[in-house]
This record gives structure tokens, C-alpha cells and sequence, in this order.
């Protein structure tokens, strides 16, 4: 069994947040949502105590019940507290919407002259779909992955701003050669953006498993052959970092995924992609799909030996 405080503890090391630009201002998940995170991991926890939590937070407090009540439920009665809304949900539906909006506030709470945030919220949503489907795949927590994943790049549209010259220049390298992010990021700063983000997820008091997703999530398909991490969440977190997105932070991630093709034989991934968009639409999370991931892979679609035959 994987001792994640000790994996956390290890691979940060000496690890701070001091190594950032002193003037940068880190994002912050709602307090709310990291308190409602802590008690949930209490199986015996009170509902009552939840929902008095999500009630300090009425934002938190409005998206619940606006959620709950949407179409996508189809309820004759209205739900009016979040302790209802608690036992109609189900805990790891309610704690996956809360990281969710969570993110999103945080996300949306730090402008960046590089990310649309609009498209970078699609695409979190994706990854954290097709890691949830991974997940199941492979026998890990579908819960974790999902909120892994979501959390995974959160610290993106902070650093891009901040550092708005070096990843400029990131794009202008890799729009010549093949250049993944994290391996400039440790070129440029001596860090990268998931350490750092790791770091910060444990300053928020987030679970160990959680927070080694974040820690991961740029190894790639060497994930697999980990003797700890092959058949967790955290694997699921490291697929799902290979989708595509606008800052295209691992130049070939969908090629290492039609390689995955040819080693899984259960997973395809013109089939996942169609998956995950069937539920983003469905998810009741009121974001609008516009870059579909079935359109994002296209391309690579397009140049398989499927595809070529077809032509």
C-alpha cells in the first residue's frame, strides 16, 4: 500500500514556495472548500456539519443548490440547504462539484496575457473526465483522479502572468522543436509548475494522494511502469496530462497515447475522447463545451494508419 505522506515528504524535500517570484500572489481554493475536503475524508462525519460549513461560503452555497435544482435533476421539490443537497448528491458527486467551483474561482481570480481562461477551464474539465475514466480502467479512486486532474495545472494561469516573458518564450522554442513545459519550466527556474503546485496544495491542507497527483502529473507513460503509482489515481492524473491544450504543454502527448493503443488493448482513444465529451455535456456543471476533445485530437485522428486507409 502506498504511504503517500511519505511520497509527498520525500519528493518535495527542502521544496518551497520561496523559490517563486517574491511579489507573486498564489491562488487559493475557497477556504470552505479545503475545511469541507478535510471533514469529507471522516467517513462518520455529520451532514449537519458539512452543510454548516458549505453555508459560511455563499457562493459555494449558491452554486450547490443552483446545481442541484438545474434540469439535469429533474426535481419536483426544490432543494433549499446545502445539507439536503448533501443527501440528495452523495459525497463524492458533492465533493467533486465543491473542488470544481473551488478551482474554477481560483483559476478565475488570476488573469493570465497567455491562457484564455475560458478554453483552459474546458480543457481542465476534460483532463479530469478522461482521468476519471481511466481510473475506473484501471481499478484506482475515480473521485481523486477526477479532483487530481482538475487541480493539476491550477497554478498555470498565476506563473504564465507573472512570468509572462520567460513562457512567451516557451511558445516561440516550441512552435520550432519539440519542447515540453516542464522540462523548460526546470531549465528556466529550477522548478516546475507541478512542484510548485504540489507545495501549494499542501499548504492548503489537501490529501497526500491528492497532492501526488498535482506532484506527477508531467511523467508521462513512465508512470506506468512506477511500482507504486502504475495502478493509482496519480497514473490516471499523468494520462490525462497528455490531452491537448492552448499552452500545448507536452508537445507529443496524444502521439504517447495512440502508443498507449497498442499496449492497452481496452483503451482507445478516439473512443475516450467521444466518452468525455458525452459527459462534459452532462455533467450539470454549466460549462460550455466549445473546444470538444474529440476536436482537439482531430489531427493526430487524421494521421493514423485507420485514417489514412479510410481516405
Amino acid at each position: 500500500m502506498t504511504d503517500w505522506a511519505k511520497l509527498v515528504k520525500d519528493t518535495l524535500g527542502q521544496f518551497t514556495t520561496s523559490v517563486l517570484p517574491p511579489n507573486m500572489k498564489l491562488p487559493a481554493l475557497p477556504q470552505a472548500v479545503t475545511q469541507f475536503i478535510q471533514a469529507s475524508s471522516d467517513p462518520n462525519v455529520d451532514l449537519k456539519v458539512l452543510g454548516k460549513i458549505i453555508e459560511t461560503d455563499s457562493g459555494l452555497t449558491m452554486e450547490l443548490l443552483k446545481h442541484v435544482n438545474s434540469a439535469h435533476f429533474g426535481l419536483t421539490k426544490r432543494v433549499s440547504s446545502p445539507q439536503q443537497a448533501l443527501s440528495l448528491l452523495g459525497m463524492s458527486p458533492a465533493r467533486n462539484l465543491l473542488i470544481a467551483v473551488g478551482t474554477k474561482a481560483a483559476i478565475q481570480s488570476r488573469q493570465s496575457k497567455l491562457i484564455n481562461q475560458s478554453s483552459f477551464w474546458v480543457a481542465a474539465l476534460q483532463k479530469a473526465i478522461f482521468a476519471r475514466e481511466i481510473a475506473t480502467m484501471i481499478g484506482a479512486d475515480p473521485d481523486v483522479a477526477f479532483n487530481g486532474a482538475l487541480l493539476q495545472d491550477f497554478l498555470l494561469p498565476v506563473v504564465t502572468n507573472e512570468l509572462y516573458d520567460k513562457y512567451l518564450n516557451f511558445i516561440q522554442q516550441r512552435d520550432k522543436t519539440a519542447l515540453d513545459i516542464w522540462n523548460f519550466e526546470q531549465t528556466a527556474f529550477g522548478w516546475d509548475h507541478a512542484l510548485a503546485g504540489a507545495c501549494i496544495a499542501k499548504s492548503w491542507k489537501l490529501p497526500d494522494e491528492l497532492i501526488c497527483c498535482i506532484m506527477f502529473h508531467h511523467v508521462g507513460l513512465d508512470i506506468l511502469s512506477h511500482d507504486e503509482l502504475s495502478n493509482t489515481a496519480v497514473a490516471a492524473v499523468a494520462l490525462s496530462a497528455l490531452l491537448p491544450d492552448q499552452m500545448r504543454q507536452c508537445f507529443q502527448g496524444l502521439e504517447q497515447l495512440l502508443a498507449l493503443e497498442a499496449k492497452w488493448p481496452a483503451f482507445n482513444l478516439r473512443d475516450m475522447a467521444e466518452i468525455v465529451d458525452a459527459k462534459q455535456e452532462t455533467s450539470g456543471l454549466g460549462v460550455r463545451n466549445d473546444f470538444p476533445l474529440s476536436r482537439r485530437c482531430k489531427g493526430i485522428f487524421e494521421q493514423t494508419p485507420a485514417a489514412a486507409m479510410a481516405r
